[in-house]
């Protein structure tokens, strides 16, 4: 009787686990019956930093590239503090929001800074 009840606590897991692994199957079965057999040579190409990939390997990278990947990781790190700021600004009161705001102008000056330097433009 015990042996039961505990099969019966344990059965939506194991239902939940069966059908997780059935979607995960289904997913990585997919794409080798429907995707399309025959790319051309563009598509099996690699692609980095766009460049020809077929040239001379010790070609020397334009320093735009840096940059701008630079400035995507501090634009997104203000993104993931905006979020758990969000989250709790109920709770912090007026000073979190002040300080939320220090910072975003802080960024944002750095914005403008790097703006008018030109950093962003692609010429």
């Amino acid at each position: 009787m015990h042996m039961s009840g505990l099969l019966n606590d344990y059965l939506p897991l194991v239902i939940f686990i069966g059908v997780s692994a059935g979607i995960a199957a289904a997913l990585l079965v997919a794409p080798f019956v429907l995707a399309y057999k025959k790319p051309d040579p563009e598509k099996l190409s690699a692609y980095e930093c766009g460049f020809n990939a077929f040239g001379q390997a010790r070609m020397k990278f334009d320093v735009r590239f840096y940059l701008v990947s630079l400035l995507f990781i501090i634009f997104d790190l203000e993104v993931a503090f905006l979020f758990p700021w969000a989250v709790a600004f109920g709770e912090i009161g007026l000073f979190g929001f002040w300080s939320m705001m220090i910072f975003l102008a802080v960024l944002t000056i750095g914005f403008v800074y790097e703006w008018k330097k030109g950093a962003l433009e692609w010429d």
